[in-house]
């Protein structure tokens, strides 16, 4: 496995120099920051994860606004107490996208809020105080405990709200596999225990965040 200053150069020169990739890179929020978001923003960037996946992500961005109202602005009570009415209703509702299952996500996602909310004070607390060398832990934590809160879409979600976090695309992927890291798309306990080591020794070589060192690996190649 190379060092991380020997991908960064592999990186760098593909994208015009030292100067230029750092400019591409840009660190997570800090802990503080990520402990401020209110719960009902969390709700709405989970959930807005959930419908981008699979689906044309302007779209859903161009109706977010209808979804907000739609979802009482994702107010975590009035959500977990969705109807089995209220979520026929949301069904027809031309405000947001029609998907059943993505629909009863928000509910279900709703509660697993107030639980973590219950055991940490706020489910943002949870966020700010999970240690970034256990990244996969709290990725099986959503997997486990939420709704459709697997794979990408929590990647993707976690990255959104701000929280120091790596994704496993095509590229990051393309680079663990010729660092010899994984020899596939990582899915596996065990070769997501692999990532998360590989991570943690180019964090503390580099001093960087995972954020940046995951956007290190994908413009390494892409």
């Amino acid at each position: 496995m190379r060092s991380f200053d020997a991908i960064f150069e592999i990186a760098a020169d593909r994208k015009g120099g030292p100067d230029a990739l750092n400019a591409e890179l840009q660190p997570p929020l800090s802990r503080k920051d990520i402990a401020l978001i209110s719960d009902d923003r969390w709700l709405s960037g989970m959930s807005k994860s959930i419908f981008q996946a699979g689906f044309n992500w302007k779209v859903v961005e161009s109706m977010w606004p209808g979804f907000e109202a739609a979802f009482h602005g994702f107010d975590l009570g009035r959500c977990a107490m969705l109807t089995d009415e209220d979520l026929a209703d949301l069904v027809s509702d031309k405000r947001i996208v029609r998907h059943g299952t993505k629909i009863r996500s928000v509910q279900a996602n709703a509660v697993f809020l107030i639980d973590l909310a219950n055991e940490h004070g706020s489910a943002a607390s949870a966020f700010a105080d999970w240690p970034s060398d256990d990244f996969i832990g709290l990725l099986a934590l959503l997997k486990k405990r939420g709704s459709r809160l697997g794979g990408m879409t929590a990647q993707y979600c976690l990255r959104f709200m701000g929280c120091d976090s790596f994704i496993l695309s095509r590229d990051v992927t393309a680079r663990l596999i010729a660092e010899g890291v994984v020899d596939k798309t990582p899915g596996s306990q065990k070769s997501m225990r692999a990532v998360q080591d590989a991570f943690n020794i180019w964090t503390e070589q580099s001093g960087r965040s995972l954020k940046e060192v995951s956007r290190v690996l994908a413009m390494s190649i892409g």
